[in-house]
């Protein structure tokens, strides 16, 4: 068993002002986020110019934060949101919902293509290559809070957490900076060093995201207020994953699929 490094979820106390570690993962993404576009924008294949590079940052971050929220309100939430509309505005209370951030990053993408003359999938796979390196940060940030951590085990690198109870518990968190953050960005960004068709990185992004979410869903606790959704083991995470393993496969079969001759 690993000994749990307690670290304060506060980073920076400026007088009355605090900066979280949470806040501040989310800004360390976006910023190797935007470093890694800045040279991928260079291209000669690259969709946009590099004076757009900004602007697609800025749609991208809101997407994120904005479908995040309300993605966590409606799919872990609804009951609440029903009482307490109000709550979606309280970001600083916690609960963001990659689904739902997902979802607000496709909206973003299609409004930005629009404003530029281009198309969803274009804008989305220029964009998704880097995408986990903001999971990567954010999954550090939910082990910094002791958040979100797995269930009990007896594996040697278990750790207890704080507000967990006493029993040694899957560092759940780790696992998703692994595979979705770590292995999935080694696999779009190799994968998009050279010219794909179109739809396929966008694809590849939902196949993967889906089946490493899903896979450790097994592994982590869910929302208390939910628990398991079937089955004794199905959670709101995996059902959210689903319709991801789909749109990936579906969208990599359109991409590879023979074009007509003419």
């Amino acid at each position: 068993m690993l000994t749990y490094p307690i670290i304060d979820p506060v980073a920076l106390s400026l007088g009355p002002v605090k900066i979280h570690w949470y806040g501040l993962m989310y800004l360390i993404g976006i910023g190797a986020a935007w470093f890694l576009l800045s040279l991928r924008v260079t291209k000669e294949n690259s969709p946009i110019k590099p004076e757009a590079l900004e602007d697609l940052i800025f749609y991208a971050a809101m997407g994120v934060i904005l479908g995040g929220r309300i993605g966590y309100a409606l799919f872990y939430n609804f009951d609440r949101l029903i009482d307490d509309p109000l709550m979606l505005i309280r970001i600083w209370q916690g609960g963001m919902s990659f689904h739902g951030g997902f979802l607000g990053v496709m909206l973003a993408m299609w409004i930005f293509a629009r404003k530029h003359n281009s198309t969803l999938f274009t804008m989305a796979d220029f964009l998704m290559p880097v995408v986990p390196l903001g999971l990567l940060a954010g999954r550090i940030g939910n082990f910094i809070n002791a958040e979100l951590w797995g269930r009990t085990t007896d594996v040697s690198w278990a750790f207890i957490f704080p507000g967990a109870g006493f029993e040694p518990r899957h560092p759940s968190q780790l696992y998703e900076a692994g595979l979705e953050g770590i292995v999935l960005f080694l696999i779009l960004w190799i994968y998009s060093l050279k010219p794909r068709p179109y739809r396929a990185i966008s694809g590849l992004f939902a196949l993967f995201y889906g089946i490493f979410r899903f896979i450790v869903e097994f592994y982590r606790v869910p929302d208390e207020h939910l628990g398991y959704l079937a089955l004794d083991w199905l959670t709101m995470g995996q059902i959210l994953s689903m319709p991801l393993i789909l749109l990936g496969t579906f969208l990599l079969v359109l991409a590879y699929r023979p074009k007509k001759e003419a």
